[in-house]
C-alpha cells in the first residue's frame, strides 16, 4: 500500500471518454404526484448522464481501473426511506437505485428538482465505488458517497463541517472528514482511499496507517482540532459549494428532513 503523498500540486489524469453503461428508467406507478415531475420537469436521461460523469470524475483517473457496470436502472416507486442502490442477485454488474415516489412527494415543491439530483448523485456513487470486498465500514461508504455530493457542489443547507461522535458517523460526517483529508494531503486523496478499497479486505490499522502513517483516530483528532482553529464547528455547505462548484450541474441538493437518512440495502422482494 503506497502512503498519501503530501504534494499538493500532483498531476491526474482526468477521463476524456466515460464508460456508458445502459441506463434505464422504470416508474412503478404513473398516477402517482411525484411520477410527474419526472415526466414534466427533468431530462433524466441527461441527469443520469451527467451524474455518472461526475462521480466517475472525482473517483478515477484515466490511469484507473474502473468497475464494470453494464446497466443503472432508476426505479421510481412509493416506499419507505429516500432511496437505496442494489446489484442484481444473478449478475452484480446490473445496477438498481430504487428511489422513492413518497419520500419526492414530501419534499417542497420548489425544491423537488433539486432534491432529485442531489439523491441520484449520492446513490450513484454506490453503484461505482469500492468496498474492500464487501468489508468496508459503512460510515466510510456513505461518507464517500456525501464526499463526492459535496465536491460536485451538491451539498444542502443544513449540512455542517463537525467532529462530534466517531469518524464512521457515516453520510457528511464523514463526507467533510474527507474533505479535510483532501485538503490537508492533495487532490487525489479520497480516490487513493477509494483505490485502496478495490480488491484488498478492510483493516482498520493497516489501512488507515499504509496510507497516512498513522491511525484513523489521530487525523480524526487533527481534523476536530484544525475546526477549533477557524471558529469551531460550521456550517460548510455554502463555502464547500463555492469552492468546489465547476462544471457540475448548478444545482444544490438536500433532504427535506435533515435526519433522514439514504441507506444501502438488499433488494427487496418486490
Amino acid at each position: 500500500m503506497a502512503p498519501i503523498s503530501t504534494d499538493q500540486s500532483r498531476p491526474t489524469r482526468p477521463i476524456s471518454k466515460f464508460p456508458k453503461p445502459l441506463l434505464r428508467l422504470e416508474i412503478r406507478d404513473l398516477s402517482h404526484p411525484a411520477a410527474h415531475v419526472f415526466v414534466t420537469q427533468l431530462d433524466i436521461s441527461k441527469v443520469l448522464e451527467q451524474t455518472v460523469r461526475d462521480v466517475l470524475n472525482r473517483l478515477y483517473t484515466a490511469d484507473s481501473k474502473i468497475p464494470h457496470v453494464r446497466s443503472v436502472t432508476l426505479v421510481l416507486r412509493p416506499m419507505d426511506g429516500v432511496a437505496y442502490t442494489t446489484g442484481l442477485e444473478i449478475d452484480d454488474q446490473h445496477k438498481e437505485i430504487h428511489f422513492s415516489l413518497d419520500y419526492i412527494n414530501n419534499v417542497d415543491r420548489a425544491r423537488q428538482r433539486e432534491e432529485i439530483c442531489g439523491v441520484l448523485c449520492h446513490e450513484m456513487v454506490h453503484c461505482w465505488q469500492n468496498d474492500a470486498c464487501g468489508t468496508s465500514p459503512g460510515g466510510l461508504t456513505e461518507g464517500v458517497a456525501d464526499w463526492v455530493r459535496l465536491r460536485c457542489g451538491l451539498s444542502p443547507p443544513h449540512w455542517k463541517r463537525e467532529s462530534d461522535g466517531d469518524w464512521d458517523a457515516g453520510y457528511q460526517h464523514t463526507g467533510y472528514f474527507l474533505d479535510y483529508l483532501e485538503e490537508r494531503f492533495g487532490e487525489g486523496t479520497v480516490r487513493s482511499i477509494n483505490e485502496e478499497l478495490r480488491e484488498v479486505r478492510y483493516e482498520e490499522e493497516r489501512f488507515w496507517k499504509g496510507l497516512f502513517k498513522c491511525s484513523v483516530e489521530t487525523l480524526w483528532s487533527e481534523y476536530g482540532e484544525s475546526l477549533k482553529e477557524v471558529g469551531g464547528e460550521k456550517n460548510g455547505a455554502k463555502e464547500g459549494n463555492e469552492r468546489n462548484r465547476d462544471d457540475s450541474p448548478k444545482m444544490v441538493d438536500g433532504f427535506g428532513d435533515p435526519n433522514m437518512k439514504m441507506e444501502i440495502r438488499k433488494k427487496e422482494d418486490q
